[in-house]
């Protein structure tokens, strides 16, 4: 079953900074994750998923009862990193 997708009010920023063969990447990805791809759990115990694209990640939540994805940040590792507060 598919998941519906939401974005989180900052993402459109990070998307956009992204370059173009990139955002390509994380589009394709972000399909693999609305059809149901089991993601990873952050640690630090956020309810935070996290998916890798090579130097890339996209972070979301996943809200099972509305079968809902919210994609809060897609970015380089380091400023993944800075996202999380590390």
């Amino acid at each position: 079953m598919q998941y519906v997708p939401e974005y989180h009010a900052d993402w459109k920023g990070y998307f956009d900074n992204l370059p173009n063969d990139i955002k390509e990447r994380a589009v394709k990805k972000i399909r693999q994750i609305l059809g149901g791809l089991p993601g990873r759990h952050l640690k630090h115990g956020l309810d935070f998923f996290v998916e890798e694209m090579g130097q890339y990640r996209i972070c979301y939540k996943s809200l099972e009862n509305s079968r809902t994805r919210c994609f809060y940040f897609v970015g380089t590792h380091k400023e993944y990193e800075k996202w999380l507060g590390l």
